[in-house]
């Protein structure tokens, strides 16, 4: 299916690897221009080069930390210099340290709500007026299950994550009649270094492999399996596309049923 964005361009966060990296991918396919931007070093070097010679498409890379609050600026005027106009803005980071919530740290707290609330809402702010303004954009959130079902131990990820959807929330009625949608997509439990890392901080603090512990979340899953990273990926393609023009203000899980709670 031509989802209609050859020649678009993206700005994609947390490229260098699991969700952010195959979000970019998608995109590549669907002949999208690309920013990819992490923290830098090789490893999103790597990615740019791979997807350029997988999909031949123009990918450049922005190194910043998203926890620097000087980050949002930088990442958004070096896009748009590299690129031109930035159609398309894939919202994601890294999450923050586990930690138990009763045993909270002012400085991780600050870190957190830099990391996951104000960079995105800063760069996402900085390309908004130019979308409104030519007609066409699409604001796209990689959030978190803990926005639907706090996860235990990452209070600070449940925390900032949902400031964060309460922002896209708001904005997503004013933006949408100047044909700007916003959305986000909550994943469940994918294959990735993030999930792979939180299960083996399970099993050390259960005194279990991390085999053990993967085997037993895979049982409160319905699908009985973690998903893939490209399976999250694909569908962030579609809410980019034309053919989600009239969704806006969604946050819509990609987790193989884990969720039981009502929207």
């Amino acid at each position: 299916m031509d989802l209609g964005l050859r020649g678009r361009t993206a700005l994609v966060g947390g490229a260098s690897a699991g969700l952010g990296r195959a979000t970019a991918e998608w995109l590549a396919q669907e002949g999208c221009k690309l920013a990819l931007w992490s923290r830098g070093g090789d490893k999103l070097e790597q990615a740019a080069e791979e997807i350029r010679k997988l999909y031949s498409v123009v990918v450049v890379t922005v190194a910043g930390d998203a926890a620097d609050p000087t980050a949002a600026s930088k990442v958004a005027w070096q896009a748009e210099r590299a690129l031109g106009e930035i159609d398309i803005v894939v919202l994601n980071a890294g999450g923050p340290i586990a930690s138990e919530a009763t045993k909270p740290d002012a400085a991780e707290w600050r870190r957190s709500f830099q990391l996951l609330t104000l960079t995105p809402i800063e760069i996402a702010s900085a390309l908004l007026p130019g979308m409104r303004k030519r007609g066409w954009g699409r604001v796209v959130s990689i959030m978190s299950s803990g926005i639907r079902q706090p996860i235990p131990d990452l209070v600070y990820s449940n925390a900032c994550r949902s400031a964060l959807q309460a922002w896209l929330k708001t904005i997503a009625e004013e933006v949408i009649a100047d044909g700007v949608t916003v959305n986000g997509v909550i994943p469940g439990r994918l294959d990735t270094e993030r999930v792979a890392t939180l299960d083996k901080a399970r099993a050390l603090k259960l005194g279990v492999s991390a085999a053990e512990v993967r085997a037993e979340r895979e049982r409160t899953i319905p699908a009985g399996r973690y998903g893939r990273p490209d399976e999250l990926a694909a569908y962030v393609a579609w809410l980019c596309s034309d053919l989600s023009c009239y969704q806006t203000g969604t946050f819509v899980p990609i987790d193989g049923g884990m969720l039981r709670s009502l929207p």
